[in-house]
């Protein structure tokens, strides 16, 4: 009697942490709507980006999953990808708001650059500080850090063009044109690029193979092989590839209904509050990486910092190379005017941290004080940003 009713305490325990995301997502993001409904703006905000997050948290899950059936190099493909869709919809939600109030622009261009500050400082600083406090000093390969390092440079200083035009007082439609002209070059350098990691230089990115993902679940299923067979029923595991895809873009659909809520009463409250756009953009930046840090931070204790690398450079690559072109092109699909003509801080900030990353991932191995560089760098540039 004492054996049974262990084993359905430990069945409890394993399906409480393995869908613990899916039902804290839709019911806050259900609670949200509630709020939004009476007119409570500030709980909805707080309930959507907890219901976003927790969601974000399943589709990387089953992102990893899917990777797993497809194998490399498309399986590196679905995970890199999949840290951004929420972003993408994200920003373009909030995008929406700017037919009412052209301002709400400037947010969406804070979030887009915030985006890679909070991948490559937060999540990457906080990883590697933690891991090495843990390890020391946690070794990665260093021709991925460089590739991705690289192509970010190339990255910030095209995007540099448009706000450079701007400052010698060039015309609007001279801005515009050259926006879409260095959106369209981001697009045409991604397709390279995953060329180059899926067919040239697989063995550059070999490394980022493994799952990015590491539920509880597995850890405990090592610590104790008896309870392997209550582990190993996560149900989407069973699943086939379609039904992954279908799931994936189930629980974005469901995103997507908070991502609505998140932006009309979130814009509302950084108005009635005067927080800035710059603030305002880390905070939507944080929402949409949060789980990614989670997934990094888990990965560094486990001496898994390559997958740290990967997790956070990978991502911020696909943010700005895929995001900045998709986000123009539905702009201009909703009759919104978007320029990349991002101002100074934005910029300066992100060549700063590619450069930072440059120095901190060039030898192949990382230790805190690498990790509490980025830290540093983030907090100054959030002070910035709450004034600015």
């Amino acid at each position: 009697m004492v054996n049974v009713v262990e084993k359905m305490d430990n069945k409890f325990k394993f399906f409480v942490q393995d869908y613990w995301d899916i039902f804290l997502g839709i019911f806050t993001i259900l609670l949200a709507f509630y709020f939004h409904k009476n007119g409570e703006g500030a709980l909805a905000t707080l309930f959507a980006a907890v219901g976003i997050g927790s969601l974000s948290l399943t589709v990387s899950e089953l992102a990893e999953i899917l990777s797993i059936k497809l194998q490399e190099p498309y399986g590196s493909f679905v995970l890199t990808l999949s840290a951004v869709i929420v972003e993408i919809i994200l920003l373009y939600i909030i995008l929406l708001q700017a037919v009412a109030d052209p301002e709400v622009i400037k947010t969406v261009k804070g979030g887009i650059i915030s985006a890679v500050i909070v991948d490559m400082n937060v999540l990457l600083g906080l990883a590697v500080f933690l891991g090495g406090l843990k390890f020391t000093e946690q070794e990665h390969n260093k021709e991925t850090s460089s590739a991705y390092t690289t192509i970010l440079f190339v990255a910030a200083i095209a995007l540099l063009v448009p706000g450079v035009l701007s400052l010698g007082k060039h015309s609007a439609s001279i801005i515009e044109d050259a926006s879409i002209a260095i959106a369209i070059l981001l697009m045409l350098f991604y397709f390279i690029i995953l060329v180059f990691q899926t067919k040239t230089h697989t063995h550059f990115f070999k490394s980022t193979a493994r799952s990015r993902i590491f539920r509880i679940k597995r850890k405990m299923a090592k610590e104790n092989q008896e309870q392997t067979e209550s582990v190993d029923d996560y149900i989407f595991e069973k699943f086939n590839k379609l039904g992954l895809i279908f799931s994936i873009f189930l629980f974005i659909a469901i995103i997507a209904f908070g991502a609505e809520v998140f932006a009309i009463d979130g814009i509302a409250q950084a108005k009635e509050h005067g927080i800035s756009a710059g603030l305002a953009g880390l905070i939507i930046a944080i929402v949409a990486v949060a789980p990614e840090i989670v997934t990094a931070i888990k990965a560094a204790k486990n001496d898994e910092i390559q997958r740290v690398v990967n997790i956070a450079m990978g991502a911020s690559t696909v943010s700005i190379l895929l995001t900045v072109p998709i986000l123009m092109a539905l702009a201009y699909s909703s009759g919104i005017r978007f320029t990349l003509d991002f101002n100074p801080l934005e910029i300066g900030a992100l060549i700063l941290t590619v450069i930072l990353a440059w120095k901190t991932t060039d030898e192949g191995h990382t230790n805190y004080f690498e990790g509490m560089s980025h830290l540093m760098f983030f907090l100054a540039f959030a002070i910035i940003a709450v004034y600015y």
